[in-house]
């Protein structure tokens, strides 16, 4: 081995141990890599307790159905065997997994609950100002399918509370009616208490989990405390977490579904935005960050669970069953939820529950966003500024008159056209220059006949336009900055619960469909009956679109397959509304026939043979440079050139 060799290799080895120096981690980095792999062990632990206590869940269900049966058909009463099979299932909850299955019905101002003795949960919810669209009461959710269940461990047992019987105290004292109303003052709170057994194998009134519900007498949000008491012994210290899943089955209210607003679970982010599955066909997702409340939402009423802090991970799912025995069955819903617990002390966790109607301003009130809920454009922030801060304050204002919401809506297209009226004078004015300079456009059109000549057929008229003062895009910027209040009557409309089962003229319901003549059968993409408003609006937005294309002038000639679009879009448009809410079709009939009226207006307003003498004046003049082509002028000359 020769020196350069020997120095090559003394290199190759000084390198490497300063790379695997360099490479070494320091203290703090190993200690941050601990604990990340620390934070990623406890997940996993978590997620394996969770699946345990899931599929234990389901076996030991089964086997406790059996051993609850055995003892509730027992002529002799609660034999030793089948207590000690009650204890090897349930441990401290032995005594409380055998009871009556009873309901006690809680009523205030604007609901009636029914919770159920086995579980305690709220089992229905039938709203007290509402009815379904065919005048019954209004249930939300199927009361025989569903649940919601707390679930945890305790000596090594999966626990479900949906197995178990709860006592109901009101006020802190035992209640043993079955029903209750709610004066117009007080408020109620309803304690459904869990008890565990102590060391007699008998229920312990020290020893219980309480399902607390806060009934005030004209709110739909109802308080949801978890009160753990005395459960130091009976549930681990150690538990961080209690999993609550809640499962419905949502009914059908309206007589028609909106494909634009269906039912679907909505959810808020703890620090960021409201999210939802998808409303048009079954969908599931799970969250592992921290979400603030989860909502199961239809077209114009909700229930949704809110935490007080937080809820830990979220599993959501919507999904259709095949076989489901209520006859208005549309939906069901399920969303499983870690909720962080310290059951090292006696402990209250506070939560609520909202069961009522998607009323913007109801709902606006408690400030967690539920509210977002209402599709009002919220994927566009002007639309949702222009229904929030223009269309829904004058709405709220016009309804509070008591005036028919036809009426309401006549007046409310009124003060928008009102507003967009000078838009519609600059349009029309814009019109009628295109119309004035049409003749020559023309001549225009025949000195240039060959398609090689579109460019030049193109800088002529250009030139025309700008000689003359015009500028064909002027009337295109009014009419798109319309648009937007358009597209935000679309989305305000059908989501608005004012208008429910409101009638009109023939619409017995402004915000369903409405029908002059049902058909014997279907037809694809337009259904199986009649709706008169849709049949106007579309008959007026095609006169609109005739009488827009002759004042259009000489640009509707220009584009002639954009032409027939526009007179195709309200055929197909005919399809889309026939099932949409009679309260939006009513409106844009309403705007069609006002702006009938305003170009009738605007047509003496503007004189078009002064508007062609000021545009011949314009002619003579010198064509006013740009300040970008002055500057490029200037530039050119700098250099030389002319």
């Amino acid at each position: 081995m020769n020196k350069d060799t020997t120095i090559g290799f003394i290199l190759i080895a000084l390198i490497l141990i300063g790379y695997s120096i360099w490479m070494t981690p320091s203290k703090e980095e190993i200690a941050d890599k601990q604990r990340r792999q620390d934070s990623i062990t406890q997940v996993r632990q978590q997620q394996r307790i969770i699946d345990s206590l899931r599929f234990a869940s389901e076996i030991q269900q089964a086997e406790a159905e059996i051993v609850i049966d055995s003892v509730i058909t027992s002529d002799d009463g609660l034999l030793n065997t089948d207590f000690v099979a009650l204890q090897d299932r349930f441990g401290f909850f032995a005594s409380s997994a055998v009871g009556e299955n009873t309901d006690l019905v809680v009523g205030n101002e604007v609901f009636k609950l029914t919770i159920a003795s086995k579980g305690g949960y709220v089992k229905q919810v039938e709203l007290k100002n509402y009815t379904t669209w065919d005048t019954l009461p209004l249930i939300i959710f199927d009361p025989n399918t569903s649940m919601l269940d707390l679930s945890f461990f305790s000596r090594n047992r999966s626990i479900n509370t949906k197995d178990l019987f709860f006592k109901p105290f009101v006020n802190g004292k035992p209640f043993n009616d079955s029903s209750l109303e709610i004066g117009t003052s007080d408020s109620l709170l309803l304690g459904m208490r869990l008890f565990a057994d102590g060391e007699n194998a008998q229920s312990d009134a020290q020893k219980y989990i309480e399902f607390e519900y806060v009934i005030r007498p004209d709110k739909y949000m109802v308080g949801f405390n978890l009160n753990i008491v005395g459960m130091e012994k009976i549930i681990a210290s150690n538990t961080s977490f209690m999993n609550i899943d809640w499962q419905l089955d949502l009914l059908q209210q309206e007589r028609s579904i909106d494909r634009f607003n269906g039912s679907t679970i909505y959810f808020k982010h703890l620090t960021d935005d409201v999210d939802y599955l998808s409303e048009t066909k079954n969908d599931e997702k799970s969250i592992k960050t921290r979400v603030k409340w989860v909502s199961f939402k239809q077209r114009f009423f909700t229930s949704t669970i809110i935490a007080g802090d937080y809820f830990e991970n979220a599993n959501m799912r919507t999904f259709d069953k095949e076989r489901q025995g209520h006859p208005r069955y549309l939906k069901s819903m399920s969303a499983s939820v870690d909720l962080p617990v310290n059951l090292g002390v006696d402990q209250k966790i506070p939560m609520s529950f909202y069961f009522g109607p998607n009323s913007f301003k109801e709902l606006r009130a408690y400030n967690i966003d539920l509210e977002r809920q209402i599709p009002l454009g919220w994927g566009f922030f002007l639309l949702a500024w222009i229904n929030i801060y223009l269309v829904i304050p004058i709405f709220n204002v016009l309804g509070s008159y008591g005036w028919n919401y036809g009426i309401v809506i006549l007046v409310l297209t009124l003060i928008l056209k009102f507003f967009l009226f000078p838009i519609a004078y600059k349009t029309y004015q814009s019109s009628a220059k295109m119309r004035v300079l049409k003749p020559e456009v023309d001549e225009i059109t025949a000195k240039y006949p060959k398609s090689e000549d579109a460019m030049k057929k193109q800088q002529a008229i250009m030139s025309l336009y700008k000689r003359a003062g015009a500028n064909p895009m002027s009337g295109c910027v009014p009419m798109l900055l319309q648009m937007p209040i358009l597209i935000a009557m679309f989305r305000f409309f059908p989501s608005s619960i004012e208008l429910r089962q409101k009638s009109f003229l023939w619409a017995t319901d402004l915000s369903s469909y409405d029908s002059i003549f049902n058909l014997p059968f279907e037809i694809p993409f337009y259904g199986s009956h009649v709706s008169l408003f849709t049949l106007l609006m579309t008959v007026s937005t095609i006169m609109y679109t005739h009488l827009n294309n002759q004042m259009m002038g000489s640009q509707s000639t220009q584009l002639p397959g954009m032409k027939t679009m526009m007179y195709l879009m309200p055929i197909m448009f005919l399809g889309l509304f026939n099932n949409y809410a009679s309260g939006l079709s009513y409106y844009y009939l309403l705007a069609n026939l006002i702006t009938f009226g305003q170009m009738f207006v605007f047509r003496y307003a503007i004189n078009e043979e002064k508007l062609r003498a000021k545009m011949e004046a314009n002619k003579k003049k010198p064509v006013k440079k740009s300040a970008f082509q002055k500057r490029l002028e200037d530039a050119a000359k700098s250099r030389g050139m002319k």
